[in-house]
């Protein structure tokens, strides 16, 4: 297991945010005392960015030029997008080597969608990544499968009417952003009532992954969100660190080249909820 990590993320913050510097160092600092090795990232490029988002997207990015609730608009935000961005691909491209790999940055991506930043995403790390595979191997196909807490709809507005990929998501619903509720075409979605715990979560995963089966991908990318943990402090799902595992090790048994880009997850314990999953994935 590869996990792709670089201190650069940590240098901004807003005080008080739950999408804090100190839950990504304390997870890479937990995982380095468990023997995991961490590696340091490239930042991608404009072509790779202009894939998936508008010329006009990422140029408000760069000059900061944008004013969108909840989403500041930090100096060199764009270089720091541009660093987790690279991470998501550099964990594709290890899975496609043959192992398995994570993508441990900051800013989060899934709610940034071709036109527009949203809840602290500024570029969409992991479209970003599956659409650098898709333009190396345009005959081949991609399943992205999300367990972030909130469905992930930049990804959704990225690829749906896309053949080539399956978009799955298992969230919290209704909650923000007030999305997928239902699915469309290549879009899969299981919207899960508040105060789900393990045994649904996992009974609607186990439908997901014969769903990935059927579909037959070459490259399988993990939207990580951890606020499903029953004690995140933004969300109303219940999920147990068991759960992780449990989870780790049933995406693991598809047997497909896999890589996971890390999204939201403001609990205490998130480094034990990451920790577990990628033991999961060992098991």
């Amino acid at each position: 297991m590869k996990i792709f990590y670089s201190p650069e993320c940590l240098k901004y913050k807003w005080p008080g945010h739950p999408e804090s510097p100190e839950r990504i160092e304390n997870t890479a600092d937990f995982l380095e005392s468990k023997g995991y090795v961490l590696y340091h990232p490239e930042s991608c490029t404009d072509e790779d960015i202009l894939r998936v988002h508008s010329m006009q997207h990422w140029e408000a990015v760069i000059h900061e030029n944008f004013i969108e609730y909840d989403t500041p608009a930090f100096p060199q935000i764009s270089h720091y997008a541009r660093l987790a961005a690279g991470s998501a691909i550099d964990a594709m491209e290890s899975a496609l080597y043959g192992e398995t790999a994570f993508s441990l940055m900051r800013p989060p991506g899934h709610h940034a969608t071709r036109e527009r930043i949203m809840a602290v995403c500024y570029i969409n790390n992991m479209a970003i990544a599956v659409a650098h595979f898709l333009n190396d191997h345009p005959e081949l196909k991609a399943c992205i499968l999300d367990i972030d807490c909130h469905h992930g709809n930049g990804t959704q507005d990225i690829f749906l009417g896309n053949e080539f990929v399956l978009y799955i998501s298992l969230h919290q619903s209704p909650f923000y952003p007030g999305t997928g509720y239902q699915s469309q075409d290549n879009c899969l979605n299981y919207p899960l009532p508040p105060g789900s715990d393990d045994a649904l979560f996992l009974l609607k995963l186990k439908e997901a992954v014969a769903e990935i089966v059927n579909f037959g991908p070459r490259i399988l990318g993990i939207s990580a969100g951890f606020d499903t943990f029953s004690d995140d402090p933004l969300t109303q799902l219940f999920l147990s660190t068991s759960a992780y595992h449990t989870m780790g090790k049933t995406i693991s048994d598809l047997n497909l080249p896999t890589f996971m880009v890390m999204e939201g997850g403001y609990s205490s314990q998130l480094p034990e909820c990451v920790y577990q999953f990628l033991q999961g994935f060992n098991s």
